[in-house]
């Protein structure tokens, strides 16, 4: 068993693929029990779970009190904030949202709004108006509350670094997570003194994108493997500083002793000690 103990900070335990669905398809059983175990023995010591939706919030909530190492978030992504219009009670929801937070921060469970921000790379899911309205909208809930912020940015830095700038009263402070932008959008984003950057198998898969993450301070990293998503994978740049693997199998050939090949898993956020290797610390 590993020595140091790490936090994933997003593992997305809602996904069909911890419940065995594959594109609508089943292929085996739900296994989060499995894959905590394995979490558990490489070392890993909390588990954030994220919500992206009301429902899916909820639903993070109850598995988060499933065990005491694990907690969660509260928010919506912002791919799925049409939903604050769709309920046909905007500020309902909103309501619904707030009230759910509090019930988790009362069990001890919730521990960031989220996940919430702007991506423009997924315009046809939402329009960005709608984005950056319930966006901001989503800070009204961090000052209710008093927690920090599950951040999300993709193609959107300019509009986002606009958002924080105009909120950054109503927040404490706040990760933004699977970082994939440019130097320059890094930079943007460390000028927030309260703003770390969450880094993942996405984070590194160019020799730009290991570049763009050396110039994180370390004190300014969180790592995470945001499950099932967002694994390094074997084209990856940043494969090349992974020097152990755990044992995979297709889920057609379905082992619980061995993790789904394609499928991220928290205990994989031990690959995050590139992050050491990269800033050039042991």
């Amino acid at each position: 068993m590993s020595t140091v103990r790490m936090i994933d900070i997003a593992v997305n335990f809602t996904d069909g693929m911890f419940k065995g669905i594959y594109n609508g398809k089943q292929y085996h059983v739900s296994d989060i029990p499995a894959v905590l175990n394995r979490a558990w023995k490489a070392g890993v010591d909390r588990i954030i779970v994220t919500g992206g939706s009301l429902e899916e919030s909820k639903e993070a909530l109850a598995i988060a009190e499933t065990d005491g190492r694990l907690f969660c978030t509260v928010g919506v992504h912002p791919t799925r904030c049409k939903e604050f219009e769709e309920s046909g009670d905007p500020e309902n929801h909103f309501q619904a949202l707030l009230s759910l937070a509090k019930e988790g921060i009362e069990k001890g469970k919730v521990v960031a709004v989220g996940e919430c921000g702007l991506d423009y790379d997924r315009l046809h899911f939402c329009p960005s108006e709608i984005q950056k309205k319930y966006f901001e909208k989503q800070f009204e809930l961090a000052d209710a509350i008093k927690l920090p912020m599950f951040l999300h940015m993709r193609a959107a830095a300019e509009d986002f670094c606009e958002i924080l700038e105009l909120n950054k009263h109503r927040f404490r402070a706040g990760v933004a997570h699977s970082f994939t932008g440019s130097a320059e959008d890094r930079d943007r984003l460390l000028l927030f003194s309260n703003l770390f950057i969450g880094v993942n198998g996405c984070s590194l898969k160019s020799a730009e994108n290991l570049e763009v993450v050396r110039g994180i301070p370390i004190d300014r990293i969180m790592i995470e493997t945001d499950s099932p998503y967002c694994e390094i994978k074997s084209t990856h740049a940043g494969m090349g500083f992974v020097n152990s693997l755990w044992p995979s199998k297709k889920k057609e050939k379905y082992d619980q002793e061995c993790i789904v090949k394609g499928r991220n898993e928290p205990c994989l956020v031990r690959r995050s000690k590139i992050l050491h290797l990269l800033q050039g610390s042991s």
